[in-house]
């Protein structure tokens, strides 16, 4: 692995920068190549829709290394758009005609925003919410406008939603499903959230889809809901989900079912490349089958995961998945996965806005959801990554020191 071509990593992104910072961590000596997309040094997501919106932290602040790192590190970075691989050659294809030899790829692809499927979703005053390009539209778009409709109660809506209301912001929320944040939390935590983001004064309308947009002279003016009515809307937040984006591995000939699909090891079919990140369908021993996760965590450990391996350290991926969203002064913490016929268990009082619930299916602990409350999440890490003796009832019980369960 330390001839010429060397290893050439797919997406600057967070997965991208890991694996390249661990490479030469773990004494990877030949050449590394990074090549990205968008223009400037790899930075951080997550504050875009917080710090970075409301104006607490600059792109430098943003920015995972400085230039210096790149220099210092012999990593090269190169900043264009990946259109082909060449598998027989063993060559990366870039847009304009030029291309990178490699002893090994890596995809770290991502993925990018869901578009809204309604009329009038070209029109301006729409925004999505993903890149340090849109969050900086966004933030100009948020200088004129009043009345602002979010669609989706994910986490980037129901984020981007606690911002625009500290910045003094009409807040309208749409969401098609029953609950806030459905695919990712229990009922209780759904319902915590729905009354904290109402009590900020956010209009938060659930099983509500959006229909079409309506507008006047190219801009929107209001969203037509499945509700039946019509919701003033100067600025439209759309933030309904991310595709992963596959296609340069499709093309390629290499297998895709909802993600890049990879082995235990994050190896593809072709034994050249390897794939990470928000793009990749990978054997989950926490889900019990295959998973894409869409998560910091995921990106940076997959990316130290494959970094060992090319460096003769060989591993399973298990790393336990954790997520972690901040919403005004709540900080809301995952770890572990759950199913959605998982039972839960509430550990503390919402009404304090200190509180977790446990996740169990079939009375083995899955998952822990907790809000503003670090403890219980960082236990949760330790127990999950092994065998979880917790119960139920001593999850409920306020009295019983979790800190026992790590001496049984």
């Amino acid at each position: 692995m330390s001839g010429d071509a060397g290893i050439v990593i797919v997406g600057a992104g967070q997965g991208g920068f890991q694996l390249a910072a661990s490479l030469r961590e773990m004494g990877f000596a030949g050449p590394v190549t990074l090549v990205g997309d968008e223009p400037g040094l790899p930075y951080q997501r997550p504050p875009l829709s917080k710090a970075y919106l409301k104006g607490e932290a600059g792109i430098e602040q943003l920015e995972l290394r400085p230039a210096a790192f790149y220099a210092d590190h012999a990593i090269t970075r190169v900043e264009a758009r990946a259109v082909g691989i060449d598998r027989q050659a063993r060559r990366l294809l870039l847009e304009g005609g030029a291309s990178l030899p490699y002893a090994h790829l890596v995809l770290a692809t991502g993925a990018r925003n869901r578009p809204l499927p309604v009329p009038g979703h070209e029109m301006g005053g729409v925004f999505y919410l993903r890149t340090r390009a849109e969050a900086d539209a966004l933030k100009a778009g948020l200088a004129g406008a009043r009345h602002v409709v979010v669609v989706g109660a994910g986490f980037i809506g129901l984020e981007f939603a606690a911002v625009a209301r500290a910045l003094g912001h009409e807040v309208t929320v749409l969401e098609a499903a029953a609950r806030p944040l459905a695919r990712a939390v229990s009922p209780q935590m759904s319902a915590f959230f729905a009354e904290a983001h109402e009590a900020m004064g956010t209009k938060l309308r659930l099983g509500a889809g959006v229909v079409g947009l309506g507008g006047e002279g190219g801009r929107v003016t209001h969203v037509e809901a499945t509700d039946g009515q019509a919701h003033p809307a100067d600025l439209v937040l759309v933030g309904i989900g991310v595709t992963p984006n596959v296609e340069l591995a499709a093309e390629a000939g290499l297998e895709v079912a909802n993600g890049i699909v990879v082995d235990e090891e994050l190896s593809t079919a072709d034994p050249d490349i390897s794939a990470l990140g928000d793009a990749v369908a990978y054997p989950s021993v926490h889900a019990g089958a295959m998973a894409r996760l869409e998560s910091v965590q995921n990106a940076v450990d997959q990316a130290r995961c494959i970094a060992a391996r090319l460096t003769g350290k060989a591993a399973h991926y298990c790393a336990v998945p954790w997520f972690w969203s901040d919403q005004a002064d709540l900080k809301l913490q995952i770890v572990g996965l759950s199913g959605p016929t998982d039972t839960a268990v509430l550990r503390g009082d919402p009404a304090s806005r200190r509180f977790s619930v446990f996740r169990f299916h079939e009375r083995r602990l899955t998952a822990i959801e907790s809000v503003n409350r670090a403890a219980d999440h960082m236990l949760g890490r330790r127990l999950l990554a092994g065998r979880p003796s917790l119960t139920p009832e001593e999850a409920a019980d306020e009295s019983f020191e979790l800190k026992s369960l790590l001496a049984r």
